[in-house]
């Protein structure tokens, strides 16, 4: 149970961190954010866990296709925020383009042989 608080509390100074820093240098808080920081906590504590060699590769592979299709909402938010959209309706849109873009990804991954 330690050690689940442990990965918690780690996980959750990062995002607290970023929001932090963002919060006087928005640019350096969007190069923390996009660094792939949760990326390699979750794979060090999934390698820590299992030491698996296996489903870490599969980890690692599905966390680039997954990535993908998150990319455009980071363009589609600050577009709408320009143009005057409010800030809540311009994240529930972007929510809802990488919702979309991830089942796409779903739907054509295996067809593809992801």
């Amino acid at each position: 149970m330690l050690y689940l608080i442990v990965k918690a509390a780690v996980s959750g100074l990062l995002v607290a961190a970023v929001s932090e820093v963002a919060k006087r240098y928005p640019g350096l808080g969007g190069l923390i954010a996009s660094l792939p920081l949760v990326s390699v906590l979750g794979m060090i504590w999934l390698w820590r866990d299992t030491a698996d060699p296996q489903r870490m590769a599969a980890h690692a592979t599905g966390t680039f296709w997954f990535v993908l299709p998150s990319l455009p909402m980071f363009l589609l938010i600050p577009a709408l925020l320009r143009r005057g959209v409010g800030f809540w309706p311009a994240l529930a849109a972007g929510c809802l383009l990488t919702i979309t873009l991830y089942a796409a990804v779903v739907w054509l991954g295996p067809r593809l042989g992801l």
